[in-house]
């Protein structure tokens, strides 16, 4: 099986989908991860079965005559000789998140599997390293910090979260499928936050704690 997280700009998504049809591939979800952002940037996931070398020929082929295939980009910049080692409080952040994050960079991340879920897509276990996970980016300063991420929940956990978020004064920014197909259903919550990189960390982590917890009565309704 592949799949496919490929960053478009908006006149760059029904392109890509015609060419992901005319070479065998699907289109699972097309959504945003952000808000504010100029130029709008949306995310579209593609997925298909077959070989390995099938697989990547159709991929290759799909991506063949857009910004994202890699003999279409430009020449890398310089690298930031500034780091998420020197932006942000490492040790602090882990403290808080009980997680190791990854410099990239300028920022700071967090990637967290579902170790208490097993979630099958066409005969295939999903794992944190192809996309179940719930992930934090920071960026910015310590005292004026950016974060980005996604949840990765049960249905059942959508409303818990975000509530959750809400109240650690983090943005929902969209909530949608990354599957088609997955059992169980899993859905993505992606947020958006600006403060002080500490306070927002405490805002996931609070995210993070309402995964795998018993559903309670919500609203009136049994979640």
């Amino acid at each position: 099986m592949v799949m496919s997280d490929t960053v478009l700009l908006m006149e760059e998504v029904n392109p890509l989908i015609s060419a992901a049809h005319a070479n065998g591939l699907e289109i699972a979800a097309i959504h945003n991860h952000f808000f504010y952002e100029e130029p709008r940037i949306f995310y579209m996931h593609i997925h298909g079965m077959g070989s390995m070398e099938d697989l990547a020929k159709k991929f290759a082929a799909t991506i063949r005559d857009s910004k994202i295939s890699p003999a279409n980009q430009p020449a890398p910049s310089a690298p930031n000789p500034v780091t998420g080692k020197e932006n942000f409080d490492i040790p602090a952040l882990d403290a808080i998140v009980k997680y190791p994050g990854t410099v990239n960079g300028p920022t700071y991340k967090y990637t967290v599997g579902r170790s208490d879920l097993k979630v099958m897509v066409m005969g295939v276990e999903m794992t944190t390293n192809i996309g179940l996970n719930s992930w934090a980016s920071f960026a910015g300063k310590q005292d004026d910090a950016h974060i980005a991420g996604d949840i990765a929940m049960l249905q059942s956990e959508v409303n818990p979260v975000i509530k959750t978020l809400r109240a650690n004064n983090l943005e929902v920014v969209a909530v949608h499928n990354h599957m088609l197909g997955d059992d169980p259903h899993m859905i993505f919550l992606h947020y958006y936050g600006r403060g002080n990189a500490l306070s927002l960390a405490k805002g996931f982590k609070a995210a993070l704690d309402v995964l795998g917890k018993k559903p309670e009565k919500m609203g009136g309704m049994k979640m």
